[in-house]
C-alpha cells in the first residue's frame, strides 16, 4: 500500500506529539519513512540543546527508531550531499531523498527547501500539516485509527483524542490536520 516514500526532516522529529502521528502513519503502512543518522542527530540534539530530553534518552530514542524503522535508515555519500543547490544547513536531507528516492521531504522550514532545488529530482517539500491532511484524504479511517491508537497509548498524562488534536494543533502548527480531524469526530459521533 506504501507507495509513497518520504524523508522526514528532523524539525518534524522532535515536537513529540507530531513525531509519534507521524511514525505511526508509516507503522500503518500510510507511507515509506525514512531517515539519515544526519536527521536523527539533528533531532536529538535539538532535544538535548532544549532541554526536553537528556544524552541517554536522546539515544534511546534513536535506538527505538532505529530498531521499529530499521528500513528507513539511509546512508548519504558526502560527495552527493555536496552537489545540493538548497539551504547549506539542509543539503543532507535533500540528498537522503535522493538515496531514499523519496517523493516528498516533509519539514517545517520550506524556505530550505526551494522547488528549483528539488525539482530535478521529482521531490517536493510539504509542511506536516499539509502531509497529514494528504494522509487523512487518501485514508480517513486509517488515520483516525492511528489516532485512536496514539491516544490510547498515552498514560502521563493521558490524553482523550480530541485532547491530542488539540496538542498537535496548539504545539505543532497542523491546523489544517486538526479542523479535518475535529469535523470528522463531531461527524461521526452525531
Amino acid at each position: 500500500m506504501a507507495s509513497l516514500s518520504v524523508i522526514l526532516d528532523s524539525c518534524v522529529i522532535y515536537p513529540m506529539p507530531l513525531c509519534d502521528t507521524l511514525l505511526r502513519a508509516a507503522e500503518a503502512e500510510l507511507y515509506q519513512v525514512h531517515f539519515s543518522q544526519e536527521i536523527l542527530d539533528g533531532t536529538t540534539r535539538n532535544l538535548i540543546a532544549k532541554g526536553r530530553m537528556t544524552t541517554a534518552k536522546a539515544a534511546r530514542f534513536q535506538t527505538m527508531v532505529k530498531t521499529h524503522f530499521p528500513e528507513a535508515m539511509v546512508e548519504v555519500p558526502s560527495p552527493l550531499t555536496e552537489m545540493m543547490t538548497n539551504h547549506p544547513g539542509d543539503h543532507h536531507v535533500v540528498a537522503a531523498a535522493i538515496i531514499a528516492q523519496a517523493n516528498v521531504i516533509v519539514t517545517s522550514n520550506l524556505k530550505h527547501f526551494p522547488k528549483e532545488a528539488l525539482a530535478p529530482y521529482g521531490i517536493q517539500a510539504l509542511h506536516p500539516d499539509d502531509f497529514l491532511v494528504y494522509l487523512y484524504e487518501q485514508y480517513p479511517d486509517k488515520i483516525i485509527q492511528v489516532l485512536r491508537q496514539q491516544s490510547g497509548d498515552l498514560k502521563n498524562p493521558p490524553l482523550t483524542v480530541a485532547e491530542l488534536v488539540n496538542k498537535l494543533d496548539q504545539n505543532n502548527r497542523v491546523l489544517k490536520f486538526a479542523a479535518k480531524i475535529r469535523h470528522d469526530l463531531q461527524t461521526r459521533t452525531e
